[in-house]
Formats: structure tokens, C-alpha cells, sequence
């Protein structure tokens, strides 16, 4: 994604905080939130996930002042909701839901400058705006003058994170965003969106169903269960390798193993040495790129993994190779190490005992 608009973004990212919020709705016994409790760093996203009806969206929603407390706080940069009124929060807190929302009558380029022209901004810097997001979600310029239906579920979701950051607003909700995509495109808006989130470094509070989702798009994960309780929060890895109680490693899921490898990268292990008893010799050309594994005259083509290649997918592509051994290159093509599947395994198992030891 371009960082042109992202050049044009000043507003600091907001600090959100929880203060036992609680709410309950009218003719219901028991709360749909519960003594909500945590804080969300400036610049962080935070996932809340659980089953369905356990308050996340209540949670996300309360924020912006779609839904009223009944009880306790939710303070931004450490001043409470309650002091602004709902129009004026919502014009400075940027929305995404799972529907988009768009307005179907109005042209991209229109849905785009809603907010800025809410809050008065003169045509042509709406203008200037509305272009700068498109660049900054990599959609082209002539979608602009198009309308909602003519454009497919992931331009559509992109043009609604590009409506939502129109105002640079300092804070970011995220209702399932990504909930009604096909597996493949999810897959690319998710890491559009994780580049675009290093560019622009927004608070985001973020809601799913998917725990793999969490934990792939999260700096921190609130788990919640039934009855809007928070039942552990804590950073993906933490998560994984450390479950607060039943409920959380039941949701997490017995491949929390697998899970975790999907948080390291490839150029974060200790790799094998390329001359240091492999079965086979790699053969490298004169900048010290691969050519090929070599063990008495055969030759077997090499599986490359780039340094920022998830530990998982490694596993996965080694597992089903013909030769079970992964050259680590960097971003040039040079050769910087060996991986391989026991290796992968000492990895998990050093982490099993590390919690054991804990």
C-alpha cells in the first residue's frame, strides 16, 4: 500500500480504557457485559473474541456510544465518553463493520468523504483526501466516480476502511470486518490491512468469531466467554502458551501448538549452519543464492522460505516436499541458513518445557 496518505496523517493515536463497564439491556436478567475491565496502548490493536453473544460487539459499540452504559467507564486519552456528545465521538472514531455499510446511491469517492464533509472540510481537501485514501487501500483512481454495486465484496470492505480513516481519526472499531469475505481474499485484506496498521499506527479495537484471525491480526487478544466476562487478555503468544483457564484453552484450541508457530517468523530461529552435517550439499551461485541440494551427483531443486515466512506455513510446504530441508534467504536471495521440520520441533518443544518451567 502507498504511504502517501499515510504522509498526510497527524492525529496521535488514542489510549482506550475499560473501566468496569458494564451494561445490561432493558427486560434482560443477566448483563451482556460484565465488569469490563482492560486498556488498549495508543497505537495497538486489540481483538475482542469469543462465541456469539458474548458482548464483544456490545463492548465495540459502547465505545462510540451506539449502546449507553449502564454502569462504570470507557475513558479515551483519559477523558470518559459521557463527556461528548454521541455525533461529535463518532465523528472523530472511524467505524468498519462486516456489512460495510456503504451508502449504495452515493459514488466511492462520495462514501469516502462523508465524515470530512460532516465536519466541514472545504471541496477540493475532500477532494485531495478522498484520493489519498484510495492510493492508501490500493484502489485506482477511476473507482472513485463508481458506485457500491459495481465493485466486489474486498473493494467494497477496502472503500469502507478508506471512508473510516477519511478523518484521520485517532481511534479505530472494527466489527467483524473481514467476517463475509471468501477464505482467499480475507486472507489478502488481512495482510493489506496489518501493512497498512504499520503505516498509519491507529488504536483499533477489533471484533471476530475466528481465534486464528485474532491472534494473526492482534497486538494483545481479550478472550471473552458467555455473560460478557473477560476471561484472559494478553498478547497472542501469551495466549497460546499460557491459557488463563479451561474456557480459554478449549477456545484456543488443541492446535495451539501449530498456532504459535504461525507468530514466528522464519528469520527469527536459530537456523542450521548450510555446511554442518546436512544430508545434502547445497550448491549456491557466486552471490551466494541457491541452486539446488546435491548428494552424489543427484540434485534436487530447493525449497526457499523468506526470512518473514511464518513457521507454519514452513511446516506445512516441508512436510509434502520430496527433501524435508528449507533454505532461509534474505531479502536479496542470499542463503543465511537451513530449516527443517526437527528443527521446528526442538522449537516447540523448548517452549513446552519454558511453560512447564513457569
Amino acid at each position: 500500500m502507498s504511504g502517501e496518505g499515510a504522509a498526510q496523517s497527524n492525529s496521535a493515536a488514542s489510549s482506550v480504557e475499560f473501566r468496569n463497564a458494564t451494561k445490561r439491556y432493558r427486560g434482560q436478567a443477566a448483563d451482556a457485559l460484565e465488569d469490563f475491565s482492560l486498556t488498549v496502548e495508543a497505537g495497538e490493536i486489540c481483538v475482542l473474541v469469543g462465541p456469539s453473544g458474548c458482548g464483544k460487539t456490545t463492548a465495540l459499540r459502547l465505545v462510540n456510544r451506539m449502546v449507553e452504559l449502564t454502569d462504570g467507564d470507557i475513558l479515551i486519552d483519559g477523558e470518559s465518553v459521557r463527556r461528548r456528545s454521541p455525533a461529535e465521538l463518532r465523528r472523530r472514531i472511524g467505524y468498519v463493520i462486516q456489512q460495510i455499510g456503504l451508502f449504495p446511491h452515493l459514488t466511492i469517492g462520495d462514501n469516502v468523504g462523508v465524515v470530512p464533509r460532516l465536519l466541514g472540510w472545504d471541496r477540493q481537501r475532500i477532494q485531495r483526501r478522498v484520493q489519498e485514501m484510495l492510493d492508501l487501500v490500493s484502489l485506482p483512481a477511476d473507482m472513485r466516480d463508481r458506485f457500491p454495486a459495481q465493485l466486489s465484496g474486498g473493494q467494497r470492505q477496502r472503500v469502507g476502511v478508506a471512508r473510516a480513516l477519511a478523518a484521520d481519526p485517532p481511534l479505530m472499531l472494527m466489527d467483524e470486518p473481514f467476517g463475509a469475505i471468501d477464505p482467499i481474499n480475507r486472507e489478502r485484506l488481512q495482510n493489506q490491512f496489518l501493512r497498512l496498521q504499520s503505516e498509519i499506527r491507529k488504536t483499533i479495537l477489533f471484533v471476530t468469531l475466528d481465534i486464528d484471525e485474532a491472534i494473526k491480526m492482534g497486538d494483545r487478544v481479550a478472550v471473552m466467554q458467555q455473560g460478557g466476562v473477560l476471561a484472559q487478555y494478553a498478547p497472542p503468544a501469551e495466549l497460546l502458551m499460557s491459557p488463563a483457564n479451561d474456557f480459554v484453552e478449549d477456545f484456543v484450541g488443541a492446535d495451539r501448538a501449530l498456532k504459535r508457530l504461525a507468530l514466528t517468523r522464519a528469520g527469527d530461529v536459530e537456523l542450521r549452519p548450510v555446511d554442518n552435517g546436512l544430508p545434502f550439499a547445497l550448491v549456491r551461485d557466486e552471490a551466494g543464492r541457491p541452486v539446488a541440494w546435491e548428494r552424489g551427483g543427484e540434485r534436487l531443486a530447493v525449497r526457499t522460505v523468506g526470512c518473514d515466512e511464518s513457521l507454519r506455513d514452513v511446516l506445512s510446504e516441508l512436510l509434502l516436499a520430496p527433501l524435508a530441508l528449507g533454505a532461509v534467504i534474505d531479502a536479496e536471495g542470499r542463503v543465511q541458513g537451513v530449516l527443517d521440520v526437527e528443527l521446528i520441533h526442538q522449537l516447540l518443544e523448548r517452549e513446552s518445557a519454558g511453560r512447564g518451567a513457569a
